[in-house]
């Protein structure tokens, strides 16, 4: 499917969808528990899959209007009757290899191309360091994954530089198992806001982490413990929220989004940059109200480390921006569904932006965006982004438009109601 996009003029006022992030870690954590009800959950692709995940190790998940009651397995997963196929999700293949140690047999895990390609050699190598038999098919650390539970803590070390998945994979399994765990990062540890997200759920969940700071973090499980997460109610989410308040910011127009409340989600922090970028921004965090109104955009530095969400995003704010916006400390955005910085990079480059495209960044010179044929690279953050910038650019036609399915299938159906000229096809 492809989006055809004209010039547009967004205004009106918009519910942010319900988060990805909490919604992946609310269910996996309540497919651990007893008896939880999830209240407005966001049901996308990578989310469903994480549900069907959960139904595979014996959990029983009811779908109601806008919430989900699940009934878990109070901590110990049965052995899937079949392979688990996360489609796309990377979040759920991390968090599934993480639960299928704790199961008494073999789980198989795969996924589709892009998955089988995406690294997870950090978590395999711990989870055999853990007592779990833990394999890649074809011995290069992606998917298929073969686990043998059998979870046990230890004393061990984890790279922090690649991906936050196999942390919070190992946060939400460790508790359930026997020993104590202590889990060292080594190096920065990128995306750090979602870590927080899943000691956030897990504490709800009456569950116990102790974090140590310092030049190396430790985060120290106790063991023995249960999960009990009875009830959720999942917050806006401010990754899918960034598209709105940009298409706004770059059509030099106003918008209200509601449901945007504080919480852990680092990718809160695209109301402090677009401010920082021009916009005239004001947050009612009691009612989770932000409004935007346009100005002149000028170029920022933008560190990618916490929240490599926002860097197509901040591209696209870039390229309308007056002077040479640096996103940097970003490499770990190439290990995403796609390689995100080269992909913005090419396409950019394809509506007329200068970019510089380096090992761990990227150097953008604002300019006129101009229309053309653009490739989605079956990434929902690249998709929606070269939509936001055919709303400038306008004649703009961008591929695979249904990915926007993984995490905000009323993207364009939500954009259309504020004022986006936008055609399926």
């Amino acid at each position: 499917m492809k989006v055809s996009v004209g010039i547009s003029n967004v205004s009106g006022e918009l519910f942010a969808p319900p988060s990805k992030s909490y919604t992946h870690r609310a269910i996996t954590i309540a497919a651990l528990s007893n008896e939880c009800v999830i209240h407005r959950p966001l049901l996308s692709a990578d989310t469903l899959a994480t549900v069907r995940a959960s139904e595979a190790f014996g959990a029983n998940i009811e779908k109601l209007d806008d919430r989900l009651v699940v009934r878990g397995v109070k901590g110990k997963p049965n052995v899937p009757d079949n392979v688990i196929d996360v489609a796309n999700s990377g979040t759920t293949l991390r968090f599934m290899t993480a639960v299928a140690a704790l199961a008494d047999g073999v789980t198989v895990l795969t996924g589709d191309s892009s998955i089988r390609g995406r690294p997870n050699k950090p978590l395999l190598n711990v989870l055999n360091k853990l007592g779990v038999e833990a394999d890649s098919t074809r011995n290069n650390g992606c998917a298929p994954l073969v686990i043998r539970g059998g979870l046990k803590g230890a004393i061990t070390m984890i790279d922090g530089s690649i991906s936050s998945q196999f942390i919070s994979a190992l946060l939400i399994a460790c508790p359930l198992t026997t020993k104590s765990t202590t889990l060292s990062i080594k190096g920065e540890m990128k995306s750090r806001p979602y870590v927080d997200i899943t000691i956030e759920i897990i504490e709800k969940a009456g569950a116990e982490i102790l974090v140590e700071e310092g030049n190396n973090i430790k985060f120290i499980i106790p063991a023995n413990q249960k999960y009990n997460l009875k009830e959720y109610t999942v917050p806006g989410d401010f990754s899918s929220a960034s598209y709105i308040l940009a298409a706004a910011a770059i059509t030099g127009s106003s918008i209200t989004v509601k449901n945007l409340f504080p919480s852990e989600q680092g990718d809160k922090i695209i109301i402090d940059v677009l401010e920082r970028m021009g916009a005239k921004i004001h947050w009612d965090k009691e009612k989770g109200i932000v409004k935007l109104s346009a100005g002149k955009l000028k170029a920022t530095t933008f560190d990618a480390g916490a929240t490599p969400d926002l860097v197509p995003t901040i591209a696209v704010l870039a390229a309308c921006a007056e002077g040479v916006t640096v996103i940097q400390n970003a490499e770990h955005v190439r290990y995403k569904e796609t390689d995100r910085l080269h992909a913005m990079a090419l396409e950019l480059s394809k509506m007329g932006i200068s970019v510089k495209e380096e090992t761990d960044q990227l150097i953008i010179k604002g300019g006129k965006l101009r229309g053309a044929d653009v490739h989605g690279w079956h990434d929902h953050r690249i998709i929606m982004s070269l939509t936001i910038a055919g709303m400038v650019a306008g004649n703009t036609r961008v591929d695979n438009a249904e990915a926007v399915d993984i995490s905000y299938p009323d993207f364009f159906e939500q954009m259309k109601t504020i004022g986006a000229d936008i055609t399926l096809t």
